[in-house]
């Protein structure tokens, strides 16, 4: 595969810093409150943000301090991807991980950093900011990620 990109090359564990940043389209569905099921392990998404959560480039205010500052904040690293059943099915570190192909929108591939919110993949004017829920069970949310995402290959 010469001339591949590196994320085709490259497992999650070989990639450098800026590779393994890169990945992350800016969507901050990461970033959404989420609810899981005791009895069925079931992920409920929210529309509700992390408040360190930008609304409008949908990327976190404080990255490199996030985890002090919200201690429940999940960092990912290439040796836990596989258990993060969380991750929304259009995410490049778990597409990477499960050797799938980036949707088209993403930036790596369009070259575009707008591509992800321009394709309706992102939370941009879908997210609510935290201190405005009350109970996250009024704000579970049915999002189709996967027929936008189809929609934009």
């Amino acid at each position: 595969m010469k001339n591949a990109p590196f994320w085709q090359t490259k497992t999650l564990a070989e990639m450098d810093r800026d590779e393994w940043e890169s990945l992350c389209d800016g969507c901050g569905l990461c970033c959404l409150h989420k609810l899981e099921d005791e009895d069925s392990g079931e992920i409920a998404y929210t529309n509700v943000a992390c408040r360190l959560l930008d609304h409008e480039s949908c990327r976190c205010m404080n990255y490199s301090i996030r985890e002090i500052l919200i201690p429940d904040c999940v960092v990912l690293s290439p040796d836990q991807v596989a258990e993060f059943n969380w991750l929304p099915p259009t995410c490049a570190y778990r597409l990477v991980s499960e050797g799938r192909e980036l949707f088209p929108w993403h930036p790596l591939v369009s070259g575009d950093r707008n591509s992800v919110h321009t394709a309706g993949i992102s939370v941009r004017g879908k997210a609510v900011h935290e201190r405005d829920a009350l109970d996250l069970e009024d704000h579970i949310i049915d999002w189709n990620i996967l027929d936008s995402a189809d929609e934009s290959k």
